[in-house]
């Protein structure tokens, strides 16, 4: 899920007994939500976008799944279109979100509960109601069924349904904040079609499930190809949450075996859309004629939303990477600014932290807020954590790091690993590590790196393998270095125990790829999850960045400054975009469409 965002919640700061807040429309992170109840719809929507057309968007590799809830298979892309949940993310807010489902919400003062009640008229695709009993499976379903879901939803202690359309959500503790918004999220499914025999939501099938979203699954191409189509009879196509979005008749996700080949049916006009990842095709691969006669259009997208990291990540179950002081040396042999430089046409920046882009990045020394978090750990953190925070190598862009890769030697021999016969090894045994990739163009930018390690002595190879392997090993943790991304709302909560707490590192399926296993990191994820402020949760986020960055746990990559978009000029979107999200492809529709557009 890219791959999870982190919603809302309602900072109310009391002392003294717990009361009951009034039900409300919405919630916020940061005080009350900006749009008050009954608002028309949201203001980056064109409430008069025009409904019809089919989009065409590429997806990679293929599919033998529609379950999107299960660690096995490879899922269709799209699914949560058919899908609704309780409440929606608004895309302009931090962390914010408004009744979709759930006509109103509230929660006691002391944050150890929240209330749903749901709209009367919210059903499923074969009529049925949406019902209370619905999210209390849905909770329970998801939390057996996904890794994910059972540390996500952790601090949930059980349900009370109070009413056909009323649910309390009772919490193990008090005062975890986020939570009331971490279960807007919950997707709503339906309980008497899950609970029949012969389905179940850990295991992956081809029969398309009910929902009870604005679209649904139409024409399947098992592996190759899945269209949604529009729900005409949509329970929720006249709410505010709604207005003006979901326009395309159909959304059709074509899979192709890779990104180059996805992108050679962009100009061909057999898709519609493509978010540009590659740096060398956004600067080179566009000069063709649909460009320049402005029939296949460019744009660059700021977003305020924080960029998170993106790293090659080491598997830190595996010896030797299990030493901070490998891990280290391994940072040093890394040459950020030739690869930006040569690969990337400069368009990058280096990321420095695990919540880049975002005023929850450490900075500096740490503050004296952040040392109330980090003092009481000092005997179990690195002396370093308290210094100006842990910061990447930088070169001079020549290709040459000679002085790099004196330190990486340096830090190795520290960690008693010496050349023999031009090869690194420690009691006779080689290094040797492989960065498993699933994207073939990464290839040529793990290549100038493996150079680097060679030089060091170290062995590195590249192995791709197709997406159900690479899943498949992901989820068994059965690799030595990889490329991950760990996306970061601006206000991280509950999914920090899914990506670094010891809980989630031998839980197959989960995101914590690295593997750590650190009581420090730990008490700070904790601390961070029950923040009684927006400042307090601040300094405990930038002292878990600090501690993360000190532990070496990954070498960081690189973020681009916007989103770059590439599409066929049939398609439109509002002039006031949202700030927060692309808002693709809910917020877009289709015009007229031009002559050479597509086919």
């Amino acid at each position: 899920m890219h791959f999870i965002s982190t919603f809302l919640i309602c900072l109310i700061f009391t002392t003294g007994i717990s009361r009951a807040q009034e039900p409300t429309h919405g919630l916020s992170l940061f005080g009350a939500p900006a749009l008050e109840k009954n608002f028309a719809h949201y203001p980056y929507v064109n409430p008069q976008a025009p409904k019809g057309g089919e989009l065409r968007v590429a997806a990679i590799g293929s599919f033998d799944n529609l379950n999107n809830f299960t660690i096995k298979g490879n899922a269709a892309s799209g699914l949560g279109l058919i899908y609704d949940t309780l409440m929606d993310t608004s895309l302009d807010e931090p962390s914010a979100a408004y009744g979709l489902v759930a006509e109103t919400v509230s929660h006691p003062t002391d944050f150890s509960s929240v209330t749903f009640t749901l709209r009367k008229q919210a059903q499923f695709h074969d009529g049925s109601p949406v019902k209370a009993e619905d999210v209390a499976f849905s909770l329970k379903a998801l939390r057996d069924a996904n890794p994910f879901y059972r540390t996500y939803y952790r601090d949930v202690a059980g349900t009370d349904i109070l009413g056909p359309h009323k649910i309390r959500i009772r919490f193990a503790a008090a005062g975890n904040r986020e939570l009331p918004l971490i279960l807007g999220q919950l997707p709503v499914l339906p309980k008497a079609y899950w609970t029949q025999e012969g389905r179940a939501l850990d295991a992956t099938t081809l029969t398309p499930p009910l929902g009870s979203g604005p679209y649904r699954i139409g024409r399947i191409n098992a592996g190759r190809s899945i269209t949604y189509e529009r729900n005409e009879n949509y329970w929720a196509r006249d709410l505010n949450v709604t207005k003006g979005r979901y326009n395309f008749d159909r959304i059709k996700f074509e899979y192709f075996g890779d990104d180059t080949i996805a992108f050679e049916a962009l100009k061909a006009g057999e898709v519609d859309f493509r978010r540009e990842f590659s740096s060398r095709i956004w600067a080179t691969g566009y000069d063709i004629p649909a460009v320049t006669e402005n029939r296949l259009k460019r744009e660059t997208l700021p977003l305020k939303n924080g960029k998170g990291m993106q790293a090659f990540v080491f598997n830190t179950r595996r010896s030797p990477f299990d030493e901070a002081l490998v891990r280290e040396a391994l940072n040093w042999a890394y040459d950020f600014e030739w690869t930006n430089k040569n690969l990337f046409y400069g368009q990058y920046a280096r990321t420095g932290s695990f919540f880049e882009g975002s005023e929850l990045a450490a900075t500096g020394k740490p503050s004296a807020a952040e040392l109330k978090f980090l003092t009481p750990l000092r005997d179990q953190i690195p002396a370093k954590t308290f210094a100006a925070r842990v910061t990447n190598p930088v070169s001079d862009g020549s290709g040459n790091i000679r002085t790099q890769l004196r330190k990486a030697r340096a830090l190795l021999e520290q960690a008693e690993w010496k050349i023999d016969g031009g090869k690194l090894k420690r009691n006779g045994v080689p290094f040797q590590m492989e960065f498993l990739l699933v994207q073939p163009a990464f290839e040529r930018i793990v290549a100038p790196y493996i150079r680097n390690l060679e030089r060091l002595g170290i062995t590195a190879t590249t192995r791709i393998i197709d997406p159900t392997q690479y899943q498949n090993r992901l989820n068994s943790y059965d690799f030595d270095a990889i490329v991950a991304s760990f996306a970061q709302s601006l206000s991280p909560g509950n999914e920090q125990r899914d990506y670094w707490s010891s809980q989630s590192a031998d839980t197959p399926g989960g995101k914590n790829l690295i593997g750590i296993r650190d009581p420090a990191v730990d008490t700070l994820i904790e601390k961070l999850i029950f923040a009684s402020s927006r400042t307090e949760l601040v300094a405990a986020t930038r002292a878990l960045d600090r501690v993360l960055l000190a532990n070496h746990y990954v070498v960081p990559q690189w973020h681009a400054p916007y989103e770059r978009l590439a599409f066929w000029s049939k398609l439109a979107h509002p002039d006031r975009m949202p700030s927060l999200g692309l808002g693709f492809p809910d917020l877009w529709w289709q015009t007229v469409a031009k002559p050479g557009e597509g086919k």
